[in-house]
């Protein structure tokens, strides 16, 4: 006959239950060690935690008359254990050193891409306040780079191509077969918009790329979201439309017509009529300057201050009709056109062009600069294309004789140039985005339903639209574009509420428009003649010179110390300090001099040593 156990004879207790069924986990960064095998328990402490939260717990009281026992004696803080930390944050977790301590490397390479400050340059005898400042910026500038290359392993879109099979040219493609290969998405920004009735047409596409407004000849605008095809407004202005731009925005349209210059909101709705622009032909919008650059009929190229206004410059360029006018991204300056073959640079802080170029021996008929505004390509009445170097030279790399000579140019993001001659695209491709367009292969040809009047390469999507007599055509170029966009300057898919603080932060940051210039880095230099020639005119003006070091006056001193004599002892020997460093300066400038002087290689002759 069995017999009942009693309740407390072979029962183990109910601790060891829990420390027989919980068992330490086991961390991959932990080292094995003798203490800690696989049916070890964990530590008292863990231990003692674990079971008090495995024991119910009773439900708070809210009782605000419960009192609290405050203990006199000071609680005694247990010392942590070993903890492990990850790039600087601790995870209080015991184990062995970290197998990838501090920052991930960075390739030098990448470094150099993002670096801004040139260390070549050096100043001669900078003050150590000075010197101090200049590293503390070279430090900046050094972490803000290291950041911008580690943050490059972000961006996970790469910029397209095409490539033939063996031996196939390029631009035997067509478009319907590059649009038979691509994806749904990209084979929807392929589309003609048939308008004939109110071309040619010229176009304008906005700063973040998903924006597109075009203006025909007999009057029609219209603006549009060209992504989703969705119409935000059409007019007919009854009137001629020379030219149509975006401003800061795609929210205002500036539209050049027949008389003066019009503004007008995303729902076809008038804002101003800008009468002191009358008879422009070309329009031209410099975002980080808030202007806006006209070219007329009447040889006026104007700037207007879209943020106040105003006519910042109306400059006379005396080169008869402006109808051909781009301007630089990199340092916005305005290149102009002219009938005799020349390309003037101009500023609206100059009344004369920073530089003149002769290009053609006829007249010019478009002119482009690409992105990193190192250069330019220009086409004329002599049907040549040319590529000219911006860098300072302004000559010539290549030239190429069209057929029939191009009338429109651009370049795309990633430097390809498209030239529209007569109804025929043809496109040309260079090695990357610094390196010029090669024009001995075009990359790509397409053939239109009318003559070219338009062209510009859409922003961050590999799209060249194309303004014709016929109407609109979007054609897909693989490899044109940016992949990736700045979410905080240009964002495609940016709200309502994103876009008026983003407005709002580019006025408090808006570049006065009388610091364009060609070099825009000469601006964080300093001036040495200019300053030299101010401190000059300033004494001429004053009568004395401000800057110039007062005499050494010595301080009175007691205890009979300041005597006529001791005063003059005193004088006498801080002229006798400078006179000393003036006769040593000079001694150490000697020998060079004479180096310089004697010419290299001559041979000693006896009467040297008369030479002082």
């Amino acid at each position: 006959m069995e017999t009942v156990p009693k309740p407390g004879s072979n029962v183990p207790p109910k601790k060891d239950r829990l420390q027989a069924k919980k068992k330490k986990p086991r961390r991959y960064w932990e080292q094995e060690t003798t203490g800690t095998a696989a049916g070890a328990s964990p530590d008292p402490p863990h231990k003692r935690k674990r079971s008090r939260e495995l024991r119910p717990q009773k439900p708070k009281r809210n009782d605000t008359s419960k009192k609290f026992r405050i203990s006199k004696k000071p609680r005694e803080l247990k010392s942590p254990g070993p903890q492990r930390t990850f790039s600087g944050v601790s995870l209080g977790l015991p184990g062995a050193q970290d197998p990838f301590a501090g920052p991930a490397p960075v390739s030098v390479e990448v470094v150099r891409k993002y670096c801004r400050i040139d260390k070549s340059k050096e100043l001669p005898h900078p003050k150590t306040k000075t010197r101090s400042r200049l590293a503390v910026a070279e430090a900046q500038e050094e972490e803000t780079s290291v950041r911008a290359a580690r943050s490059e392993l972000l961006l996970a879109e790469e910029p397209g191509f095409l490539e033939g099979e063996d031996g196939e040219d390029t631009a035997k493609i067509r478009q319907a077969d590059i649009v038979e290969a691509v994806d749904i998405a990209s084979a929807a920004k392929h589309f003609d918009l048939n308008l004939r009735q109110f071309g040619p047409y010229r176009l304008n596409y906005s700063r973040t790329g998903r924006h597109l407004a075009f203006g025909g000849r007999r009057g029609h605008v219209a603006a549009l979201d060209w992504v989703t095809k969705k119409l935000m407004c059409e007019i007919n202005v009854m009137e001629a439309v020379r030219d149509v731009r975006f401003l800061h925005s795609e929210a205002l349209l500036a539209v050049a017509q027949n008389r003066w210059l019009h503004i007008y909101d995303n729902q076809g709705i008038e804002l101003h009529c800008v009468r002191r622009c009358d008879r422009i032909t070309r329009l031209e919008f410099l975002p980080f300057h808030f202007l806006l650059a006209t070219a007329s009929e009447t040889g006026f190229l104007t700037y207007l201050d879209v943020s106040v206004g105003k006519i910042v410059a109306a400059l006379n360029a005396r080169a008869g009709r402006l109808s051909v006018m781009t301007q630089n991204p990199y340092n916005a300056v305005i290149h102009l056109g002219h009938s005799n073959g020349t390309v003037s640079l101009w500023s609206p802080a100059m009344k004369e062009p920073l530089v003149k170029i002769l290009c053609h021996r006829g007249g010019v008929r478009a002119v482009a600069v690409d992105s990193t505004g190192m250069h330019m390509a220009t086409s004329g009445l002599d049907h040549q294309l040319k590529l000219f170097d911006l860098r300072g030279t302004f000559q010539p790399l290549s030239t190429r004789t069209l057929p029939q000579g191009a009338g429109h140019l651009a370049f795309s993001q990633r430097g390809l140039l498209a030239a529209g001659m007569g109804d025929v695209v043809n496109i040309w491709a260079g090695q990357g985005k610094a390196s010029p367009p090669s024009l001995e292969q075009p990359y790509l040809t397409h053939r239109l339903s009318g003559h070219v009047h338009g062209l510009q390469f859409c922003p961050y999507e590999d799209v060249l639209g194309v303004g014709h007599s016929g109407g609109i055509t979007s054609m897909l170029v693989p490899g044109a574009a940016e992949p990736n966009f700045d979410g905080l300057e240009s964002n495609p898919y940016r709200s309502r509420k994103q876009r008026q603080e983003w407005e709002v932060k580019a006025l408090l940051e808006k570049v006065p428009a009388e610091l364009i210039c060609l070099d825009p880095r000469a601006l964080a230099e300093v001036d040495v003649i200019s300053l030299e020639q101010a401190k000059k005119e300033r004494a001429e003006r004053l009568g004395y010179d401000p800057d110039a070091r007062a005499p050494f006056q010595p301080k009175p001193k007691q205890k009979g110390r300041s005597s006529t004599a001791s005063l003059v002892k005193r004088k006498r020997k801080v002229m006798d300090q400078e006179h000393r460093d003036k006769v040593r300066q000079s001694l150490e400038q000697q020998p060079q001099k004479q180096e310089k002087a004697k010419p290299t290689g001559a041979r000693p002759s006896a009467l040297d040593r008369f030479v002082r």
